[in-house]
């Protein structure tokens, strides 16, 4: 196992707190209050444990395929629903959503090989990632991949614990299935905009791995 490179910041503040709170508590806390500090400790190494699992990036027997449309993210299915897409195809769309907890793998890979046609970055609000304006109002990228089966569209979205969201990508760059084009720190939602009649091989509530499941075929 791996730990991805947006988290060495993050662990070594981690691991500062850790080592500096912990030794503040054993020098300052009277010795009569020993469990405090042993409870006080403890609390900080769980944080620290937090943080690398966070961060982790697990090795993988990643599911390639040009009739493949694979999980971009680590999580739960939550929406799978025909809806409008205005901001690109702006006209309607196969919608599945994938929420992505605080203890998923947050690395996102790319569901199929091609171009990207479509990148745009978009500051917003933080609301839950469930929420029916997250699409719309939060933090969130918006990224189409082209191929000869088509347009697809992936919308990074940050929830109220996931502020900033990492995107590797731009528009005209190739790109191949299961490379990563972001990450989103903390909890989030990644949605992806599939052509009306696309057979969808998972339901809501299924639990899906990032680069592992598959979500749809495109044939």
């Amino acid at each position: 196992m791996k730990i991805h490179r947006e988290g060495y910041l993050y662990i070594l503040i981690a691991t500062v707190l850790w080592i500096g709170l912990g030794w503040l508590a054993a020098h300052f806390i009277p010795d009569a209050f020993f469990w405090l500090t042993a409870l006080i400790t403890f609390i900080l190494f769980l944080l620290w444990f937090w943080v690398v699992a966070f961060f982790r990036m697990p090795v993988r027997n990643l599911v390639h395929g040009e009739d493949k449309i694979v999980a971009p993210a680590d999580g739960k299915v939550v929406v799978i629903e025909e809806t409008f897409e205005p901001e690109y195809f702006n006209d309607r769309r196969l919608q599945v959503s994938i929420f992505m907890s605080p203890i998923n793998v947050h690395v996102n890979r790319n569901p199929v090989s091609g171009v990207i046609k479509y990148m745009k970055y978009h500051a917003g609000k933080y609301l839950v990632a469930w929420h029916p304006k997250s699409s719309t109002e939060n933090e969130r990228t918006t990224i189409v991949i082209g191929n000869d089966n088509g347009d697809i569209l992936m919308r990074q979205i940050a929830g109220a614990l996931a502020r900033r969201i990492c995107f590797y990508v731009k528009e005209g760059d190739e790109v191949k299935q299961n490379e990563e084009f972001g990450f989103i720190k903390f909890g989030s939602r990644v949605d992806l905009f599939l052509p009306l009649g696309t057979k969808v091989d998972v339901k809501i509530g299924d639990v899906v791995k990032g680069g592992v499941t598959i979500v749809a075929h495109n044939r």
